[in-house]
């Protein structure tokens, strides 16, 4: 076994109809760029009913049909924000907490030991949280049910030097499961990161499932001018 092989998000994403939310993030092969990238796929009608829409500090989710809306407690967020120069990436409303906890000069580690996993037992799906630092350095956690009873809450976290051309892959679900989906196991999956915004964005678009896959955020930035270029793609157009 090869622990360091590194593959592309297609090898990562094609077959599996359902690795659930995902944040990438990583370097370009140049060492110039940082890029990061979070999508969402969804099974119920509430949790596709959603959309990417811009936000002046990055993009939330918005449901695309409001009549159709039943819960939006855990749909219903803003998975990517800026703070200071860096970038905060997740899977639900822990953005706010780690924006609130770094604004007051705190640790990310510690805004996260003050959440949990998404109470929507038996999957109790889990939070997925990127930090992206103005180095291309970056942090990837994963907070999940320790026990099948959602009794505890396990969490873990990662660190990651600027590596150019490499990236991280970190995923909710290892692929869809009924009753139960099967929670991400292992540490974050070793990608290769294109030079290209648009030829990583279709890469990552085409391999996910077509009948699951619901919105998609890719951003590249320029580590050395901070410029950025960013696209959003929505199944709801």
């Amino acid at each position: 076994m090869n622990v360091y092989e590194v593959k592309s998000m297609a090898e990562r994403l094609s077959g599996n109809t359902y690795p659930g939310r995902g944040i990438v993030l990583g370097v370009t092969p140049d060492g110039k760029k940082a890029v990061a990238a979070y999508f969402i796929m969804g099974r119920s009608v509430n949790s596709r009913n959603r959309v990417f829409v811009w936000e002046p500090d990055g993009i939330r989710t918005e449901a695309f049909d409001p009549s159709k809306m039943v819960d939006p407690s855990l749909i219903i967020y803003h998975p990517v924000r800026e703070v200071g120069q860096g970038l905060i990436v997740t899977n639900g409303d822990q953005t706010d907490t780690i924006r609130e906890y770094l604004a007051r000069g705190e640790s990310w580690e510690a805004a996260l030991r003050t959440r949990k996993f998404e109470h929507d037992g038996p999957n109790w799906t889990p939070r997925i949280s990127g930090l992206q630092a103005i180095d291309g350095s970056y942090k990837l956690s994963i907070l999940k049910a320790a026990d099948p009873e959602g009794q505890a809450c396990a969490r873990f976290f990662y660190e990651y030097p600027a590596t150019a051309g490499l990236g991280h892959f970190l995923h909710t679900y290892v692929c869809d499961g009924s009753p139960v989906i099967p929670t991400f196991q292992g540490e974050p999956e070793r990608v290769s990161i294109p030079d290209d915004i648009d030829i990583f964005t279709s890469e990552l678009w085409e391999n996910l499932n077509a009948d699951n896959k619901i919105s998609l955020f890719v951003r590249y930035t320029d580590l050395e001018t901070r410029e950025y270029e960013q696209r959003i793609v929505n199944k709801h157009q």
